[in-house]
Formats: structure tokens, C-alpha cells, sequence
């Protein structure tokens, strides 16, 4: 029988209040860390403030963008690694608001978890300001809910947003990329933050251990080599989008290369990909092979060792090569844009060793 004069609490109910405010002391510092012009990066207030006239804009068009980290947060919590999850969060975000030439500025976190853990939240977050540091945008503001029996202990969730912008006039669309053009690969950092249903399923029915050493990764666990944190191409973009020699970039997601290079690219066109331009980086090919994985399937779920796609007129090809490498990025030329019919289309063939000498690529294309 319920004692009708029980006082009940929040934290009986599985709400600490004061983890949640020591997880807010934690991270002030991690937030400071990410000033930038425009933003002082202070917590506690209602809502972050960003001057855009003070980061040095005009009249700026405004670019947003929010994204998670998906099932990779498994791995994470399976493996107990939690510092690089944050940089993927951000990593998902200012990507895809630089594909459209736009600076990223600012960013917000939220994290969901059943039972606040501040030592691992603070991992986290220490991820998502590293995240900010590589990407030049400052950590304003976020929100932490916790939400027991809405989730397990152990697990959370994330979700990013992020605020970019470029000067009207400048954004990129795609729109003059053309019959002829070169396409430039920029080397991923592994499997990024797309495909870790397959990439867990396999783990799991293969009975493999993210404790256990990486055959492809050697000096590294499993775990560790599966959270690779996913690769920020920013500065190195905007480097290249402000030097005029970039058409296009498309970021390489969910949907790999057949789904992501056509949505910045016209009708009539077609992008031919040749996989024998670069090296079927390591992971790909144990995933591969543990998996039984078809070519047409890798090149659907996964980067393949490709985390951006570059889309250049010829004559700026080189010059254009040249600041990626000079920003740091490791740049292959992986194909062309030929002439295609109807919707735009991408289609990858040729014969890298380590894909198999038996890849069929007779099936890889797909509509945008």
C-alpha cells in the first residue's frame, strides 16, 4: 500500500539535478575553448548570442544544418570510449554547411541519456569542442536531458545544430558543374558516422570484440579503430570555395558515393568514378570480408575511403589539388563528369585490388 505522506524527490524519481549542474561547471571551460570573433562561447544564459558583424560578414546569407552520430553511439557505450563521438556530431553538421561554401559559426549540442554520468558526458563534450576548435565555430549554448526509463543506464543520444554563412552571392549549388569536369577525392579518416547497423551486425555475428586488436589497424583495439572520428573538411574548403576552384562538394554520408555526388550536380550529367584511383583504405576491406559485403554494397553504405568529393573545372584541377594538400588533406583524382540523360546520375567502376578481383560494378548508379 502507498504511503500517501511520502515525500517524493527528483532524484528518487532518477533526476540529479546537481550531476547536471557539476556537468555544466565541466564543460564551461571546454565551451570557452571555442571563442571565436562573433561569440564569447559563455554557458548559462537562455539562449547564445553570435554577432554576425563582428565575425566579419556584411550582408550574409545564413546556412543551417543538424545532424546525430547515429548507432556509432553504440559502439561508443559497448567499447566505453566517449571523447571522439562529439567530434563526429560536429563533424556531420559543418560538413555538409561547407559543400554549400558557407562558414560554419556556431554550434549547439543536445544529449539525452537514462542516468547522467558527468565523467562521460564530459567526454563527450570535450569531443564536441575539439569538433568546434577543427572547425572554426564556437560552442554557444546546448541542452542535457536526463530521461530514466526513456533510456537505459548506459545509453544516450546526441543531436547537433549548426549556424554557418557566407556573403550573398557566394554560396556554391552545383549548378555550373559541367560535362568535363574533374572530380577530387578527399581521403576519409575510416568509416566516419554512416553505416554502424552493418558495421555492429557484423561485429556481433562474426563474435569479434571492441576490446580486441585490430587485424587492420595494428596498435589499435576494435573499438578504437571503429571510432575513428569522422574527418573535418572545412578549413581546407572554404581555403579552396574562396579561391574560386570549386564547382561543387559533396559529402560523403549515408548513400556513399551513388546517392551523395548526384544532389550537387545538374540534369544531363553523369559522375564516373574510378575505384582504382585510390587504395581501399584498411577497414573497409576487413568489413568487406568479414561481411561478405558486395561492392555495389560498400559503395551504398560506406565512404569507401572517400569523404568528400570535390567537383572542378580541368584547368583549376591542379591549382585546386594544391590547397586541399596544402590545407592537410591527402586528394586523389577519382573521375570526371560526363554526359549523361534525365536525373544526374553517378556511376563507380574499375578494379582496385584489395575490392576484389570478382567486384561486379555493373549495378552501381543510382538515381540523385
Amino acid at each position: 500500500m502507498t504511503d500517501n505522506k511520502q515525500s517524493y524527490t527528483y532524484k528518487q524519481a532518477g533526476v540529479d539535478i546537481d550531476a547536471g549542474e557539476a556537468l555544466v561547471e565541466n564543460i564551461k571551460p571546454l565551451a570557452a575553448s571555442t571563442k571565436r570573433s562573433g561569440a564569447d562561447a559563455d554557458l548559462g544564459g537562455f539562449g547564445g548570442l553570435f554577432d554576425l558583424r563582428a565575425a566579419g560578414f556584411q550582408d550574409p546569407i545564413l546556412v543551417a544544418a543538424n545532424d546525430g552520430v547515429g548507432t556509432k553511439l553504440k559502439v561508443a557505450i559497448d567499447a566505453g570510449i566517449h571523447d571522439t563521438v562529439g567530434i563526429d556530431l560536429v563533424a556531420m553538421c559543418v560538413n555538409d554547411l561547407v559543400v554549400q561554401g558557407a562558414e560554419p559559426l556556431l554550434f549547439l549540442d543536445y544529449m539525452a541519456t537514462g542516468k547522467l554520468d558527468v565523467a562521460q558526458m564530459t567526454d563527450v563534450v570535450a569531443g564536441i569542442a575539439e569538433g568546434c576548435r577543427q572547425a572554426g565555430c564556437a560552442l554557444i549554448g546546448g541542452e542535457t536531458a536526463e530521461m530514466p526509463g526513456m533510456y537505459q543506464d548506459a545509453d544516450y543520444d546526441l543531436a547537433g545544430f549548426s549556424v554557418g554563412a557566407a556573403e550573398r552571392g557566394t554560396l556554391i549549388n552545383g549548378s555550373t558543374v559541367a560535362e568535363g569536369d574533374v572530380l577530387l577525392g578527399l581521403a576519409s579518416n575510416g568509416t566516419h558516422s554512416n553505416g554502424y547497423s552493418l558495421i555492429r551486425r557484423i561485429v556481433n555475428d562474426k563474435g569479434h570484440d571492441y576490446a580486441s586488436d585490430a587485424s587492420f589497424a595494428p596498435g589499435q583495439t576494435l573499438g578504437q579503430a571503429l571510432l575513428a572520428p569522422t574527418k573535418i573538411y572545412v578549413k581546407s574548403s572554404l581555403a579552396a570555395v574562396r579561391a574560386g576552384t570549386v564547382k561543387a562538394l559533396a559529402h560523403i554520408t549515408g548513400g556513399g558515393f551513388v546517392e551523395n555526388v548526384p544532389r550537387v550536380m545538374p540534369k544531363g550529367t553523369l559522375a564516373e568514378i574510378d575505384s582504382s584511383t585510390w587504395a581501399l583504405p584498411g577497414v573497409f576491406g576487413w568489413l568487406k570480408d568479414e561481411g561478405n559485403v558486395t561492392a555495389a554494397e560498400m559503395c551504398r553504405t560506406f565512404n569507401c575511403g572517400i569523404g568528400m568529393v570535390v567537383v572542378v573545372a580541368p584547368e583549376h584541377a591542379a591549382e585546386a589539388k594544391a590547397i586541399f594538400e596544402e590545407g592537410g588533406e591527402t586528394v586523389y583524382e577519382i573521375g570526371r563528369i560526363v554526359k549523361g540523360a534525365g536525373k544526374p546520375k553517378c556511376r563507380v567502376t574499375g578494379k582496385a585490388g584489395t575490392w576484389g578481383e570478382d567486384a561486379d560494378w555493373s549495378a552501381i548508379t543510382a538515381d540523385a
